[in-house]
């Protein structure tokens, strides 16, 4: 960022460590991302409690809203990968884990919170956990003999192949899923937040600090930032989007026939 040295500092990883706001030194330490965590979440809650505390059958604005929302879930991942049956089933954790991300997403463009939930490692790698868990936990429930022979040993593969093919089969199932959906969802709201800081503090020191010609330049940064931050929004969704397909598609393929 531009400090009053007036050389411009550009945004550093250290933002996503921020110091302790309560509690410092105790188990419970809360810093700046983790309050912003609390406020999604409140959020959230607050968003569902005042769309379903008063039901219609012919919906208002803001219920309409949150039945799209959750339509989106339940019909065009849920049921379109897992069928009715199965959707309903894993419905639940599928809507929690898209409006919490979507949600803690969003924070990276509110004013005043400014960083998203999901920049740091803590809730990423507890959601791919959780994604984690789920998939296997339906193999097994499917087919408690057959799920762990069938991911590592595919039919109609010879059995010499096998040397090969296991080991992939180990990494890609058992590995690369859950790092992938840690890593996915993490990096680009640490980019997307970067990218944010980069355009506006590269504004103040244009404006506020250069001044004179410099001040057009400022302007073309400050319309990228917005128009980045636009960009961000439907980053913020659809990360929340492909991380609960991705754990459907998950579900879908431990619950296939062949397991």
């Amino acid at each position: 960022m531009s400090t009053n040295d007036g050389e411009f500092h550009g945004p550093s990883i250290d933002e996503f460590f921020p110091g302790a706001l309560f509690f410092e030194d105790t188990p419970f330490e809360i810093n700046r991302i983790m309050l912003v965590r609390f406020v999604a979440v409140a959020a959230l809650l607050l968003v569902f409690w005042l769309g379903t505390r008063h039901l219609r059958i012919v919906p208002g604005r803001f219920q309409s809203l949150l039945e799209m929302g959750l339509d989106l879930v339940r019909v065009n991942v849920a049921e379109d990968l897992l069928g009715k049956k199965d959707g309903k089933r894993f419905l639940p954790i599928l809507t929690t884990m898209f409006f919490m991300i979507l949600f803690m997403n969003i924070t990276g463009v509110i004013p005043f919170l400014n960083i998203a939930g999901t920049s740091v490692i803590g809730v990423p790698l507890v959601l791919a956990i959780v994604s984690y868990v789920t998939f296997i936990y339906a193999g097994v429930k499917k087919s408690p003999k057959n799920f762990f022979k069938n991911s590592l040993f595919p039919s109609g593969v010879p059995w010499p192949v096998y040397i090969i093919v296991t080991p992939i089969e180990l990494l890609s199932t058992f590995v690369i899923r859950p790092v992938t959906l840690t890593l996915r969802l993490m990096m680009n709201m640490i980019v997307g937040h970067l990218l944010l800081v980069l355009f506006f503090a590269a504004t103040q020191f244009f404006v506020f600090s250069l001044g004179g010609w410099w001040t057009l330049v400022g302007a073309g940064t400050l319309a990228f930032g917005f128009a980045f931050t636009l960009f961000e929004i439907l980053v913020a969704f659809l990360q929340a989007y492909v991380f609960t397909l991705l754990t459907a598609v998950y579900i879908q393929l431990a619950v296939a026939e062949e397991h």
